[in-house]
């Protein structure tokens, strides 16, 4: 199903509806400027008899596209505001309709007053991503790109900004097309042969088909992989700090995000939950988490507070493991560290010798020397904590990645392309073992449908009420 037998059908179900909507643009309260949006059929309409321009005459009405206008905005003579208004007119616009923006002063009182005004001439109050949605079913965009204008709004980050961006732009639409329209051709010529069944004959060179089948393969196994990395780049990337009790993991937490986060004491056991915060280290986020201490202990508290220690190295993408360099025997930290490798599981380790402050460096860095890649920091005075900034940092290795790479950040994406690999790996097994063409062109369309999924092409009533509903409401 295209993106315009969507619209046809969404429309004669009453989810395409053609009246005009208005909607705040920015975010909601006070400030200098706020922007109204105003889409749909009569937007022009209902706009121009509410807008007086500076220039005598002058009618919205008779305005060129693209084209900004100032003037006031009156109620029955009554003047609400000076504004700018900005012309967009369909298809070149947002949503694909006509577009009215109506920029004013940022006051909740005047937002309200030129709301309730268009809402009386017409308008009805846009529904959440109800903008973004016309636009989807206008062929604006695919169903992909609307879903990255939402990650592009609660971007937080320089790479979760670029990754939204380059989805928005079309960067992981045009890769899922191309894999499409590679496969519809082959699954043609299977669909073909299916004609001619009792003639035996074969369209598609099943050696071709294997061939694309590899490389299809490849591509859908490398967006896949990238699902990971895409999560973490979203939602930042975890970083456990562990070690005993009281060798500094709470300071050292406040020191990273500099602001007292995390209760300091000098009794051990303080930190019984996990505190979480997160900072952005050069366009990346990093979620650090301070966990409670790791001891044998009698509490029952702070035991399910050192269990929990352990979920959060789990879920890690880093751990630090932190201690007392000041009071800590060498032979005793090899053996932690050789304990948290089973629970890390090949992840980054970091050992940090922890409160070098309280002794000679010189000694301890020579009383550690035999345990390799020990970092020497004191939290306390915020002491080398620019070289672990800088080493996490080469530990996630994000620096090899660039603006162009396609990455999946989207759970609903990961589901499809798993759902579709797995339909690719069945076409292919069943060309080696020689099924008849019925059965591998069924594996095929499931293939293409899961794909469709990503884009839209194909999609459900239900899928797109999933991924509007949270959108902002000017959006």
């Amino acid at each position: 199903m295209v993106l315009r037998d969507i619209a046809y059908f969404c429309s004669n179900l009453g989810l395409m509806k053609k009246d005009t909507i208005c909607a705040l643009a920015t975010a909601s309260g006070l400030g200098a400027i706020a922007i109204i949006r105003v889409s749909g059929p009569e937007a022009f309409t209902i706009c121009d008899p509410l807008f007086q321009s500076v220039k005598e005459g002058k009618s919205l009405l008779h305005q060129k596209t693209h084209t900004i206008h100032l003037g006031t905005f009156k109620n029955e003579g009554q003047l609400i505001d000076e504004v700018l208004v900005s012309l967009f007119k369909g298809p070149n616009s947002y949503t694909g309709e006509h577009v009215v923006e109506i920029s004013c002063h940022g006051s909740t009182y005047i937002q309200q007053q030129i709301l309730q005004l268009l809402l009386r001439k017409g308008c009805r109050t846009a529904e959440p991503g109800e903008f973004t949605f016309r636009a989807f079913m206008n062929g604006k965009m695919d169903l992909s790109q609307a879903e990255a204008v939402a990650d592009l709004i609660s971007s937080s980050n320089e790479k979760s900004h670029n990754m939204a961006l380059s989805q928005m732009r079309g960067g992981f639409s045009s890769e899922i097309q191309n894999l499409r329209e590679q496969l519809i051709k082959f699954a043609s010529l299977i669909e073909l042969e299916l004609d001619f069944s009792t003639e035996d004959v074969e369209f598609a060179d099943r050696t071709q088909l294997d061939g694309l089948l590899n490389r299809l393969k490849i591509v859908l196994r490398r967006l896949i992989d990238s699902f990971a990395l895409g999560n973490v780049i979203k939602n930042g990337i975890p970083v456990a700090i562990v070690g005993e009790p009281n060798v500094g993991k709470s300071t050292l937490l406040n020191a990273l995000l500099n602001e007292d986060r995390a209760i300091v004491s000098e009794i051990a056991g303080t930190t019984r939950d996990t505190v979480e915060d997160e900072i952005i280290i050069e366009g990346m986020p990093f979620r650090f988490i301070d966990t409670a201490g790791i001891r044998e202990t009698q509490d029952t508290i702070e035991s399910i507070g050192i269990e929990k220690t352990f979920e959060k190295i789990k879920q890690a993408k880093v751990v630090l493991y932190l201690f007392d360099a000041s009071t800590a025997n060498p032979a005793q930290v090899f053996e932690e560290l050789k304990k948290l490798e089973v629970h890390t599981n090949n992840k980054p380790l970091i050992a940090l010798a922890n409160k070098v402050d309280k002794g000679d460096l010189l000694e301890l860095q020579a009383a550690f020397a035999e345990l390799p890649n020990i970092l020497f920091v004191s939290a306390k005075e915020k002491n080398n904590l620019g070289q672990l900034t800088a080493l996490l940092t080469d530990k996630v290795k994000l620096g090899l990645l660039s603006n162009e790479d396609v990455i999946v950040s989207n759970s609903r994406h990961f589901e499809a392309l798993s759902k579709a690999l797995d339909h690719i790996v069945l076409v292919q097994n069943g060309i080696e073992i020689g099924i008849s063409g019925d059965l591998l062109a069924m594996d095929i369309r499931q293939s293409l449908f899961h794909l469709g999924e990503i884009t839209g092409e194909i999609t459900t009533d239900d899928l797109l009420d999933s991924i509007f509903r949270d959108f902002c409401i000017g959006k």
